[in-house]
């Protein structure tokens, strides 16, 4: 059965809408807790240690995903076209999360279904996690890694429609 009402270029319109208001709404606020003088240091210190390893965690999530992308166009190559787009944005993500960190071990390969419809599900199912991963920490996140990973997760639903809506199987 084909949709109508929802247009690709009306679900990411929607999607860029949902990102600008996670933006202004959850990144209002002060940018640290304020305290004591004294303790000002140690309370910057732990907040470095926390954002480093959310974009640790967060970079790691995308590697895999990345990881999936690779082993789906090679299990099938006819998908190629339509996933390499993808699989580039996901992978400039992983180096925007990096920052300038290590690289990281890369994953070990997934398994990737035979038939081509069952993977690009699987991946869309992956892609939804991390969405649904990113928009989570916003909420622990310092302003400046949250507009990040407000963008991945908006940017994740983005890969989840495109590869759900007018699938060819």
């Amino acid at each position: 059965m084909r949709r109508t009402e929802t247009t690709r270029r009306g679900a990411l319109a929607a999607t860029g809408a949902a990102a600008a208001a996670l933006l202004t709404g959850g990144c209002a606020g002060d940018p640290a807790p304020r305290g004591r003088e004294g303790s000002t240091a140690g309370t910057v210190a732990a907040a470095a240690r926390a954002e480093a390893a959310l974009r640790r965690a967060s970079a790691r999530a995308r590697r895999t995903l990345l990881a999936r992308y690779d082993a789906v166009i090679a299990a099938h190559p006819s998908a190629a076209g339509r996933l390499e787009p993808l699989r580039d944005a996901v992978a400039r993500q992983t180096d925007a999360l990096r920052g300038e960190g290590a690289a990281g071990r890369a994953p070990v390969p997934p398994a990737v279904a035979t038939e081509r419809a069952a993977a690009l599900k699987e991946l869309a199912a992956e892609e939804r996690r991390g969405a649904d991963a990113h928009s989570a920490a916003l909420l622990d996140a310092p302003p400046e890694l949250a507009r990040l990973l407000a963008s991945v997760a908006a940017a994740g639903a983005a890969h989840v429609y495109l590869l759900t809506e007018g699938s060819d199987g």
